[in-house]
């Protein structure tokens, strides 16, 4: 596949963590870190079912454009790190420690649920 069809998956990630965010921001103002946990645990779940296909050219050009262009776009590890200090600034410190933890956790479940759907 080509690089333009990474960039644009990529594009429809962000644009699909944007949505999510942006919706529960919207109804739940107070869950907003949740949501970019969240999605960032779905992109996890998607990359660990896609990581255990059967690979073939195609499935590998396939591959490409949804882990690195789709999954690429709809994680935030820059987001997983602000959105803490962002909370402990605010004194919420509870809240930062629970995004912290929850943070890896969710995301390695998710990946492990992601892989047992895969086949492996």
């Amino acid at each position: 596949m080509s690089t333009l069809a990474i960039a644009v998956a990529g594009g429809v990630g962000a644009l699909v963590r944007f949505f999510a965010e942006y919706a529960v921001r919207r109804h739940h103002p107070a869950l907003r870190p949740w949501a970019t946990v969240g999605v960032n645990a779905l992109g996890c779940l998607i990359a660990g079912w896609i990581s255990y296909q059967t690979v073939s050219a195609l499935a590998t050009s396939l591959h490409e454009v949804l882990l690195t262009g789709f999954c690429g776009g709809l994680t935030t590890f820059s987001s997983a790190f602000a959105i803490p200090v962002l909370l402990q600034r605010e004194h919420h410190w509870g809240y930062a420690a629970a995004v912290v933890i929850a943070t890896p956790l969710l995301c390695a479940l998710a990946f492990a649920l992601g892989a047992s759907l895969g086949g492996v």
